[in-house]
């Protein structure tokens, strides 16, 4: 039996293709939109089975505010979470707020819908694995808590560190396609990776976060030392 639902995101485009996945599943999706101050509003008064709910900063203060204000106001909706790999604090504070689950913005449709039916039967949706990742990392912290810049620096391949850093230059699509010698379309999914492994929602989003943390700095520093010492001109 399908599952009566709602899927809200802040991009719209991914809300909306979502929803047309689920349809053709067999389950009735009653509204996809983007989440903005309204998103609450919208749930409350649709009151479906199940609302999946987009953020890209599941750590950030207050973005779980709407799932505190839906298991208030209607209890019997259970909301999943789709977002970014989280550390333990976003998958905390998800559940924390009444969350009945987290998946993975780029988790298969199958896992989606698992995590779905399993959230209205009453169970915790969240794959084993990204649980053993979270507690993983609360075990064993890849860094100390106050060094934000090397946690996120491990989170990124040498690619990316470089995407970023042509990103907090100021560097378009284009730009970053010919400064690196490779198609747009490449250019284009790698800045979604590193916005997406981030936790943020925009190119101006990821250079403020790279400048705060001092990530930038870091990368400078790991590049001198991969390319190692430089040896003297000959005479």
């Amino acid at each position: 039996m399908g599952v009566r639902l709602m899927v809200v995101d802040d991009h719209r485009l991914l809300a909306e293709a979502l929803a047309s996945a689920l349809k053709l599943r067999g389950h009735r999706v009653l509204a996809a939109a983007a989440p903005s101050a309204g998103a609450a509003d919208l749930v409350v008064s649709r009151a479906p089975e199940v609302c999946l709910l987009g953020t890209a900063a599941p750590a950030e203060p207050g973005v779980f505010d709407p799932v505190v204000r839906i298991k208030k106001e209607r209890p019997q909706v259970a909301v999943v979470v789709l977002g970014p790999v989280p550390n333990p604090r976003g998958i905390a504070a998800a559940f924390a707020a009444g969350a009945s689950g987290y998946v993975r913005h780029d988790e298969r449709i199958e896992g989606v819908e698992r995590a779905m039916m399993k959230a209205r039967a009453g169970e915790a949706a969240i794959a084993p694995a990204l649980l053993q990742q979270a507690f993983e990392e609360l075990l064993h912290p890849a860094a100390q808590p106050d060094d934000e810049g090397a946690r996120l620096l491990q989170m990124l391949t040498p690619r990316e560190v470089e995407v970023l850093v042509r990103v907090a230059e100021g560097e378009d699509t284009r730009l970053i396609a010919a400064g690196m010698g490779i198609a747009p379309s490449t250019a284009r999914t790698h800045v979604q990776r590193v916005l997406m492994k981030l936790g943020v929602g925009s190119r101006l989003e990821a250079a403020a976060l790279a400048a705060r943390t001092g990530l930038l700095d870091r990368a400078a520093v790991s590049n001198a030392n991969a390319a190692g010492p430089q040896q003297a001109p000959p005479q």
